[in-house]
């Protein structure tokens, strides 16, 4: 892709995660978050953060409004489809939603369920084999 795809458009992009006091934890996400962008082609995107770590996800869709975002994808960084994402992001997002109220908020599904997921864990088991 077109490492600018996206420019221009007003998509935006965030990664979602939940947080860490451990800030290694957090600037891991935001490496994933940019590189994500680069590959997908967008030049609007933040991390977003749960708890423990900044900017949250309502200060992320203002941050990429005020850029010029007009519809924003929500990607979580959770592996599964825990209460975080069952509970928490839809009503987050409802509150981004409303502050933001010219701003579109799609999320994608969380990395549970995707194929390559296995892949990368067998990987891993082989690492830890050699």
């Amino acid at each position: 892709m077109d490492s600018l795809e996206h420019a221009g458009d007003g998509i935006g992009l965030i990664v979602f995660a939940h947080g860490s006091s451990v800030a290694e934890a957090n600037e891991a996400v935001r490496r994933v978050a940019g590189e994500t962008a680069k590959q997908c082609g967008f030049a609007l995107w933040e991390p977003a953060f749960l708890e423990q770590a900044e900017p949250n996800l309502v200060a992320a869709v203002g941050l990429l409004a005020d850029r010029g975002a007009r519809k924003i994808v929500v990607a979580p960084y959770f592996l599964t489809m825990g209460i975080h994402l069952q509970r928490d992001l839809p009503l987050i997002v409802e509150e981004a939603s409303r502050v933001h109220p010219g701003v579109e908020v799609a999320c994608s599904p969380p990395l549970d369920g995707h194929p390559a997921l296995v892949q990368i864990l067998a990987a891993r088991v082989e690492q830890a084999l050699a």
